[in-house]
């Protein structure tokens, strides 16, 4: 039975020109990581909302971990969202809050005691990388920051589905895959997770699932997908099929999570139970970040932003050693046909010893003109002369001198 499963569903709006979601048919297995892509108002945001509980389908049945949406009633809705994280594009940060107190937060509202609350709390943020941030406030915090705050206060209680929508969205490249190789972490937990996303590089780098909606509609479920397709762009279908092709080999499932397990009713989110699996996620997703394990769809999406082929940005970033995991960075040089790569981002080439090159007419042009520059430069306490008008040569030289001595 799928974690996730929504039949024949739809949402419209009562101002609306067409619907929302038209007839959504989607089953989505435990441990799942899936990228939800389309055009802006083609149905994601509505889709993560009706899984949070947010708003009610017009139409159709969803079931989520066991529960049957349509039957819930509003005093139960509170203890199913606690098996559900949510993270938004905007953080929603409580701004009136540290750090510390935005991720305590979450475990304070369902009851967790006070001595849970201090154990588990500077445990996710070490894991997120904000050890020593705990005291700041929202404002005081950079973008990737706040976002990792975010990420920290929707995990920390270890929920069984992780929706994400557009946590990269105001985010840089660099930035972004620090946010990835945590998601990625968290999926291989065995967190269920479903991110909507406009960013391509990420798509076409991770490899997993992706579903397309367009007007409301599913327009395309592919394993190890890629961000465009046919429906737009008509050549796509052959790069799609090239990535699934290349998605199958054995380091790319090498980290998968395990599929589908029965999920008769509502998990008990409850007691010591959840606090020891909260406990234990957390600490495996720092081992795997702090051995940096990712899977191959990490590593390429590190190698695609650190040789500055990330396709809308084009720009160069810091090695990877500097960035990845803030500060540990991926062992890029397992990863085959990376090492070239690799060694070109982490050992930039030593700037020339000499400006002048025997062999290229060109360099010695360019020493040239560098020394004749240096030679014009004034210093702090010269004045800047014009320069000399050139000497006369050839028949101009003739007559200046044919001048010169008709004066004398």
């Amino acid at each position: 039975m799928a974690l996730i499963s929504l039949d024949h569903v739809s949402k419209v709006y009562p101002k609306g020109t067409r619907p929302a979601l038209d007839d959504i048919n989607l089953s989505i297995n435990r441990g799942d990581f899936v990228f939800l892509v389309g055009a802006s108002g083609s149905g994601k945001t509505t889709l993560l909302s009706l899984l949070l509980r947010e708003e009610e389908a017009t139409d159709g049945e969803i079931r989520v971990a066991g529960n049957d949406l349509r039957r819930l009633a509003p005093r139960q809705v509170p203890f199913y969202r606690r098996t559900i994280g949510f993270i938004f594009q905007d953080y929603k940060l409580l701004n009136n809050k540290t750090v510390w107190e935005n991720v305590a937060f979450a475990l304070e509202v369902i009851g967790t005691s006070r001595s849970t609350i201090k154990s588990l709390v500077p445990k996710v943020l070490e894991t997120v990388g904000l050890t020593g941030k705990e005291n700041s406030y929202p404002h005081e915090l950079s973008g990737g920051e706040a976002q990792r705050v975010a990420i920290a206060r929707a995990y920390v209680n270890h929920p069984q589905i992780l929706l994400a929508d557009e946590p990269t969205g105001n985010l840089d490249p660099t930035t972004s895959l620090g946010i990835m190789e945590v998601l990625d972490a968290i999926n291989r937990t065995g967190t269920t997770i479903v991110m909507a996303t406009h960013n391509e590089e990420i798509v076409n780098s991770m490899r997993k699932r992706v579903v397309e909606l367009h007007t409301g509609k599913i327009v395309r479920d592919e394993q190890q997908g890629s961000y465009d397709s046919a429906l737009y762009f008509p050549d796509a279908e052959v790069e799609s099929k090239s990535h699934q092709a290349l998605g199958t080999s054995d380091k790319d499932q090498r980290y998968r999570a395990p599929n589908a397990i029965e999920t008769g009713s509502q998990v008990d989110v409850e007691g010591e139970t959840r606090v020891e699996t909260a406990a234990n996620a957390v600490d495996a997703i720092t081992q795997t970040l702090s051995s940096g394990a990712g899977d191959e769809g990490i590593a390429r999406l590190a190698n695609s932003v650190h040789s500055g082929r990330t396709g809308r940005y084009g720009d160069a970033f810091a090695s990877p050693e500097d960035t990845m995991t803030w500060g540990k960075g991926l062992k890029l040089d397992d990863i085959d046909g990376s090492e070239g790569q690799a060694e070109a981002v982490s050992e930039p080439p030593a700037p020339p010893t000499s400006v002048k090159s025997e062999t290229s007419a060109e360099s010695e042009v360019t020493a040239t003109t560098e020394t004749a520059t240096a030679a014009e430069t004034p210093g702090e306490n010269e004045t800047l002369n014009p320069p000399a008008p050139p000497a006369p040569s050839g028949d101009a030289a003739q007559e200046a001198e044919e001048v010169h001595k008709e004066d004398d």
